[in-house]
């Protein structure tokens, strides 16, 4: 069996691998990229490290397949879906900071990962009111925010997508059956460049996202003076539905 390449580094420094990582996408090479300190919730070190454009970047690479898993269990699947994955390289991107592990006796496996994109959990009947959707640490928050709109009889899908391109591999119907045509309100949820999101939001959709640099402060501080909460996560999902 031959070495498998990879290297790991703050997703900031993303930058300064630019043309190594689009000639093994343009080679169809076999080599994992790990990128940690994935957003504005790094804290003290300010905004020279903290990313914002890097996970557009990334996405914007033809063959890279990008991966930005919510908890541990999603990790777990992202390393086993880079190491089969050998005509392309992939990026795992992933935290600083420690994340909740979902009860997936509760929430859907983590093997949907390998989907790009999965329902995590749904309203009770199958018909929510709206879809929140996000990707790595965010998805803990949106999970938070559900319990919140379902105290306001909001029924809420939610649905984890750690990878646009393993989403667009799947059949239309499978993403349709995730982001349903017919139901227009919905919010993404991710702390980086909104830039890309709108394709899944739809013209009636909503965007929580970081389209300016970050602070130097406590990594908890800056997500909340950036709007990365539980409660404005209602809020924006509410406003879709015209409730305050």
């Amino acid at each position: 069996m031959e070495p498998l390449p990879f290297g790991a580094t703050f997703l900031v420094f993303s930058d300064y691998m630019r043309p190594p990582i689009r000639l093994a996408a343009l080679m169809g090479l076999h080599v994992i990229y790990v990128f940690t300190h994935d957003s504005i919730a790094l804290g003290e070190d300010g905004s020279t490290h903290q990313p914002v454009e890097q996970l557009a970047g990334l996405r914007a690479v033809p063959k890279l397949i990008v991966i930005r898993p919510g908890d541990a269990n999603e990790t777990a699947v992202a390393w086993r879906v880079a190491l089969q994955t050998p005509d392309r390289p992939v990026a795992l991107v992933l935290t600083r900071q420690n994340l909740p592990t979902l009860d997936r006796s509760a929430f859907a496996a983590a093997e949907g990962l390998r989907r790009g994109a999965y329902v995590l959990a749904d309203a009770a009947d199958g018909q929510p009111d709206v879809i929140l959707i996000a990707s790595g640490s965010e998805v803990g928050l949106i999970v938070a925010a559900r319990q919140k709109l379902l105290e306001k009889k909001i029924r809420a899908r939610i649905v984890s997508m750690p990878s646009w391109e393993l989403f667009e591999l799947q059949p239309q119907e499978y993403r349709d059956s995730v982001l349903p045509p017919a139901l227009g309100a919905r919010l993404a949820v991710e702390a980086g460049a909104a830039q890309g999101w709108h394709r899944y939001v739809g013209g009636r959709g909503d965007v929580l996202a970081v389209d300016r640099f970050g602070a130097s402060a406590p990594g908890e501080v800056v997500m909340r003076e950036y709007g990365f909460t539980a409660e404005n996560v209602c809020a924006r999902a509410l406003a879709l539905l015209g409730r305050h």
